[in-house]
């Protein structure tokens, strides 16, 4: 049966509906995205929680000539289902179809690419400053989530737009939540607003405050500041309620952000205002699903679902994750040891420290969405004798690239970063691969760098990491389950700059080539060499573990051995463990062809890990090719 859904290819077409349609689309909506993520995975709880927000910004402003710029993807599927992608909805993530995530090329209707939160308000500031010095008249909003007010970038934005003085209105969508629980000053002082209890006679009172506004000229003006102040003296706290006014904002709100009507008033009269405006929405994760609503951390980015019952549909028997193995390590080692602390940027449940947060809360530290905040905290600490380990995202690390160099190598202060989704982290796409760690890393003097092949070497790594290295370390571990291996109990730490040869060691030294595979890619190596041996072409595997400090002496002997040399790594080519390799053998006058498997230089879109793997010749397959051409080139010779 048609829906009002199906018929909506713009957003224009909104203004046509009657209030009961709008609920009707509304309900709609939520059905479309709980059908779609609980197939796909994806990002649900904050996706129903900004229905009705979408709806009245696109009823109150006219997009694509207004500028609707959102903070993260994580609250934009609404905006993609009314901006002609409804039909295409049933493709997010997947490898051809839409976006998770905001894209410039995917739709005029997305203003400004977005997946790393904090971001918003900076670029609706520069579209502001162009639009005034092209002397043009068009509308620019951003909505920022208050997890994303965490981060350092949004402050500094609102600083500077306050500062500036351009008209811009910045819309708070205030759902108590990031990913994780949100943290700080900041967010304490939004809930503040929340939990005030004359929120609920504000709610009441909120249109006839927002009706009072005239629209145009100097009353207007005089009125929105008397409306301001009272709104302020109504229900903000008297010491903390002005810090956006006096930051040079209008501030209004809090309003609730599921109510339609009352929302496009709202911003149809900030319309008019002049200067930077400031509006808080309150809205709930999950809006409109129970199993949500009750656990929006669970439901923020969940795998397949039934979307009836709530119940995620899960692999039976599967090896723990990667990210499962940071947790119960770090729990175990923290237990003994009071100096190991973790600290994660808004990432508990991510970066398995949700796990030390339950069970040694006291050495758990949740810096919100701040990497560079939580980097040069660790170094802090690390002054004072404490072993901090970051579990960060491989992608989110590089907003840290500077405090990583400046306060933590330069130093030679002993931080263990552990690096999460680093590689290819599939239906997210290319903003959150993880494909640049080595390269970003690899020069910093100081740093050591490590790989684990399976889930029982991240164990034996994370405690190399705090105990056997003396200095900023960093281990990448990949997304997803291991491989299935049983997990030794006991800790021991590895050998500073020593790999392993995973094929037979007494073969090595006659074999035609060598492939060092880093990291996930050892065993991928070690399956290509198994099944060459049954081609009769004789293949050493590696398993290197580090990729700083390389372990020369058996990387040098195999490849004058061999005479070929084939590395391959889940990172992109350049600049990445196979570079330094090169960069080895130059050095040492070891002139042998080599051949570096790794991510060409592009962005990779989004699907299935696997699939992405074939397309970058992650596999046995393309190495063993990669291995008969080299060798078989070279007989001819």
């Amino acid at each position: 049966m048609a829906t009002i859904l199906d018929t909506i290819t713009s957003p224009a077409q909104l203004r046509g509906l009657s209030p009961e349609q709008l609920e009707q689309l509304a309900a709609e909506m939520r059905r479309k995205i709980i059908q779609t993520v609980s197939a796909n995975g994806g990002h649900l709880a904050p996706n129903l929680g900004t229905i009705e927000l979408t709806l009245a910004l696109h009823l109150a402003f006219d997009a694509p000539r207004d500028q609707i710029v959102w903070d993260i993807g994580h609250q934009a599927y609404p905006h993609k289902l009314v901006t002609g992608r409804a039909a295409k909805f049933h493709t997010i993530k997947q490898f051809g179809g839409l976006s998770g995530y905001l894209r410039r090329d995917e739709s005029p209707y997305d203003a400004f690419g977005a997946s790393h939160a904090s971001t918003s308000i900076s670029a609706a500031l520069g579209m502001a400053v162009a639009r005034d010095l092209e002397g043009k008249d068009f509308n620019v909003v951003a909505i920022i989530g208050d997890g994303a007010l965490t981060g350092g970038m949004a402050l500094e934005a609102i600083n500077n737009a306050g500062a500036m003085g351009h008209k811009l209105i910045v819309i708070i969508n205030d759902n108590d939540k990031s990913i994780s629980d949100n943290v700080g000053a900041l967010h304490r002082h939004l809930g503040n607003l929340r939990a005030s209890p004359r929120y609920r006679k504000l709610r009441a009172a909120a249109k006839h405050f927002i009706e009072d506004i005239p629209v145009v000229g100097d009353l207007a003006a005089e009125v929105a500041g008397r409306t301001q102040r009272s709104m302020k003296e109504f229900v903000l706290p008297s010491k903390s309620g002005v810090i956006f006014s006096e930051l040079g904002f209008t501030f209004l709100g809090p309003f609730d952000g599921h109510d339609i009507s009352l929302m496009v008033d709202v911003f149809e009269k900030a319309k008019q205002l002049d200067g930077p405006i400031m509006i808080q929405v309150i809205t709930r994760k999950g809006k409109g699903y129970a199993p949500a609503e009750q656990d929006a951390t669970k439901f923020h980015g969940p795998g397949a679902f039934d979307p009836d019952t709530g119940v995620m549909i899960k692999k039976v028997g599967a090896p723990p994750t990667y990210s499962d193995v940071v947790g119960d390590t770090l729990v175990e080692i923290c237990k003994r040891d009071r100096n190991v602390v973790g600290i994660t940027a808004a990432m508990a449940e991510g970066t398995g420290l949700n796990k030390l947060r339950a069970k040694v809360p006291e050495q758990y530290f949740d810096q919100g969405i701040a990497e560079q905040h939580s980097v040069t905290f660790a170094a802090g600490m690390a002054t004072q004798g404490i072993i901090p380990v970051a579990a960060i995202y491989s992608t989110f690390l590089q907003r840290a690239y500077d405090q990583v160099l400046h306060d933590v190598c330069v130093q030679n202060l002993h931080v263990a970063f552990l690096l999460d989704r680093a590689g290819l982290v599939g239906e997210d796409g290319q903003t959150q691969h993880g494909l640049f760690d080595i390269g970003y890393l690899r020069p910093m003097p100081n740093m050591h760098l490590m790989a684990p092949k399976d889930e029982n070497e991240l164990r034996q790594m994370i405690y190399t990491a705090i105990y056997g290295v003396n200095g900023p370390v960093a281990v990448r571990l990949p997304r997803g389950a291991g491989v299935g291996v049983e997990m030794e109990q006991t800790f021991a730490p590895l050998p500073i700059g020593k790999g392993e040869i995973l094929t037979d060691p007494a073969e090595a030294d006659r074999a035609d080539v060598v492939i060092l595979g880093y990291g996930d890619m050892a065993l991928v190596g070690k399956k290509a060499a198994d099944e060459l041996a049954e081609e009769g072409i004789r293949a050493v595997a590696v398993n290197p573990r580090w990729a700083k400090p390389l372990d020369e002496e058996l990387i040098l002997r195999l490849a004058r051995g061999t005479g070929h040399v084939i590395t391959i790594e889940n990172h992109m080519a350049a600049g990445g463990f196979g570079s330094a390799v090169l960069e080895l053998l130059n050095a040492h006058e070891v002139l042998v062809p080599v051949k570096i498997i790794g991510v060409k230089d592009a962005f990779i879109e989004h699907g299935s890990v696997a699939k992405l793997k074939e397309l970058t010749g992650l596999t046995a397959e393309n190495v063993k090719a990669v291995a008969r051409r080299m060798v078989r080139s070279t007989v001819r010779g």
